[in-house]
């Protein structure tokens, strides 16, 4: 049964991106869901519900009016073979870039720059993982602002990890 349920769950990428999701937030909202991974909230609520009905999600308690969604601890484990949930998320991340890039001149003045940047430091595993974390608490810090006028969605994407060549292990 539970493989069923993964099958039918993970076999959608937008199901996969809103487990993986869960798992970073613990809860998310269709509308918070649309905001991190692109799309509607109609159709990010429509996949949660199809999760609830896998057993996978369920309701938690209410914000306000938001009605948001949490993981039921019924997850099924990774299996082999499974969908590469970070790769899809990471896919939506770039494919809702590239939907930017594509509308951006359309967009509305105020909006149609980005501050896209990459940038190489040089760190020790323990301030990567400090550099992770301060960048976390900063955009904490702007995470509950739907209501504030002038506001508006902002995907903000953040990798770091080690620059390791072919020929250095360990």
């Amino acid at each position: 049964m539970i493989e069923q349920q993964s099958a039918a769950a993970l076999g959608h990428p937008v199901r996969a991106a809103l487990l993986e999701l869960l798992r970073a937030r613990g809860t998310v909202t269709s509308t918070e869901a649309a905001r991190e991974l692109g799309g509607s909230s109609g159709l990010h609520s429509f996949h949660l519900r199809q999760l609830a009905r896998y057993g996978l999600v369920e309701e938690a308690p209410a914000r306000g009016r938001a009605k948001p969604w949490r993981l039921t601890g019924a997850e099924p484990p990774a299996e082999p073979g499974a969908p590469d949930l970070d790769a899809l998320a990471r896919g939506l991340e770039d494919e809702s870039y590239q939907r930017w890039l594509a509308m951006r001149d359309a967009a509305p003045a105020r909006w149609r720059r980005d501050d896209a940047f990459s940038q190489v430091v040089y760190l020790t595993p323990k301030e990567m993982a400090e550099l992770a974390g301060a960048v976390r608490a900063l955009i904490a810090g702007f995470q509950h602002r739907a209501d504030r006028p002038g506001t508006g969605p902002v995907a903000a994407v953040a990798r770091f990890f080690p620059l390791i060549g072919p020929d250095q292990h360990g």
